[in-house]
């Protein structure tokens, strides 16, 4: 009986070796009766539970950040629709990989659809042209008695007066636009009638400032100092206080004007903002730009005071900050035109020398602000009468061949506009210390200048 028991183990003992052999069991060649604990053994356990929350917070973290992404193309294209750009908010959004899926996007295409059916071609000879000259920050400095007075008393205007008249005519549907809207240069040099479409209730305005030098003769009498760019990126003004100190703030038109539209974009036609009517021979935006600053010569009383005062003064690099500001400007919808270099007056002065003028212009102004096609006359004067301007008229003949194609001058009238095949011509309505004394009634479609004088101002204004 052991014999044959002893005899079966063995044969177990040959076959289970033979299987082994030929890889059919798992077992060691050492032990066969041991597992193989380098043999592996195909896993189907569940993925741990933090990795699966870390790939459920990653989707849902991309699907937030896709959702933020629509967001901020969805607000982009309300902004343009708010600024009646209707066709540049459309094709924003149609533009979107996800706009066949999204029916935000596609419910604020329909109305702006709507919106944009519903505005009208406003006349171009009905778009009325105000401007300002550098808004007074302190009355107190302004209007103190000295020689001076009398001329800010007549042509500038206070920020508070200033405040009030652009939240009038806010109220009154008013839109800034540019004469670039209403007229077009065409590649052949010929100019076309342009197109401004604003909703019924909506009227389109041309908004310029004067003389944005900061001139060496308004010093310590309450006025701005120069345009800045803030650690923001937004256009602010310095200005010195009594003590030698710099404040930054909304001192002037520019800065006020873009804070206002950060509240009310629906004040600007598709970006625009206003036109600033430069000079050169102190320099532009408040900074000591002219080449006398470099040279030393020709200098007049009050520049070689500046320069006395700033023995470190570094001509390069006020150009190079100037040239940041003009760009950063251009960036945000501002234009530059030209107020002749030397504030001449287009009218007396010969042809010759306005030449001469815009020569330095050309040279010293130019290279910061950018070449432009408009040309703000100084003293309101003006090239030629009311009738178009003659092809043989020398003065409309250089400044054609210079590239000037937009000309405006001063004009009381609501609005004149003329408009030909080569060039714009527009007439601007001062609203300064002036007009709001004398001539209320000529601003009524504008404001109530009872309401926005101010003041602070003495009166009687001097007359003209």
């Amino acid at each position: 009986m052991r014999k044959r028991k002893a005899a079966v183990i063995v044969l177990l003992v040959c076959i289970l070796t033979l299987l082994n052999g030929c890889g059919l069991l798992p077992f060691s060649e050492d032990n066969p009766l041991e597992k193989d604990e380098n043999q592996k053994v195909p896993e189907f356990q569940s993925k741990p539970r933090q990795e699966e929350e870390q790939e459920t917070e990653a989707s849902a973290e991309e699907a937030e950040i896709s959702e933020e992404e629509d967001d901020g193309v969805l607000k982009e294209a309300e902004r343009m629709a708010m600024q009646y750009d209707y066709t540049g908010a459309i094709e924003l959004l149609r533009s979107q990989p996800e706009y066949e899926t999204d029916s935000r996007m596609q419910e604020a295409v329909t109305e702006y659809e709507n919106e944009r059916a519903g505005c009208v071609e406003y006349p171009l000879e009905e778009v009325t042209h105000v401007f300002f000259h550098t808004l007074v920050k302190d009355v107190d400095k302004a209007f103190d008695g000295d020689s001076d007075e009398a001329g800010y008393n007549q042509v500038m205007t206070t920020i508070d007066e200033f405040n009030k008249i652009i939240e009038s005519m806010y109220e009154k549907g008013f839109v800034m636009v540019s004469v670039h809207d209403m007229a077009v240069v065409n590649e052949d040099g010929t100019m076309s009638r342009g197109k401004i479409m604003l909703p019924p209730d909506k009227k389109p305005f041309v908004l310029s400032q004067d003389d944005v030098s900061y001139y060496h003769y308004m010093d310590g009498d309450g006025f701005a100092s120069k345009l800045v760019i803030d650690e923001n990126g937004d256009i602010k003004n310095e200005y010195i206080e009594e003590d030698g100190s710099i404040s930054v703030g909304d001192y002037d038109m520019v800065p006020l004007i873009e804070t206002f539209v950060k509240e009310h974009p629906d004040f600007s036609y598709q970006g625009r903002k206003g036109l600033l009517a430069m000079t050169g021979y102190n320099g532009v935006l408040g900074y000591r730009t002219d080449i006398a600053y470099k040279t030393g010569e020709n200098l007049d009383e009050l520049q070689q005071k500046f320069l006395d005062e700033n023995p470190d003064f570094d001509y390069e690099a006020e150009v190079a900050a100037a040239k940041e500001v003009a760009d950063a400007m251009k960036e945000k919808g501002w234009e530059f035109g030209s107020h002749t270099w030397g504030h001449k007056n287009a009218s007396s002065d010969s042809a010759e020398t306005l030449q001469a003028d815009n020569e330095k212009w050309e040279a010293y102004v130019a290279p910061i602000l950018g070449k432009t096609d408009v040309i703000v006359f100084a003293f309101g004067a003006d090239i030629g009468g009311w009738e178009n301007y003659a092809a043989d008229n020398p003065k409309y003949a250089y400044f054609k061949s210079r590239g000037y194609r937009y000309y405006c001058n001063v004009d009381s009238s609501q609005y004149w506009v003329q408009i030909t095949g080569e060039y714009l011509r527009q007439g601007r309505r001062n609203l300064d210390g002036y007009r709001m004394y004398y001539n209320p009634e000529m601003l009524e479609d504008l404001f109530n200048a009872q309401e926005v004088f101010d003041a602070s101002r003495p009166t009687p204004v001097p007359p003209m």
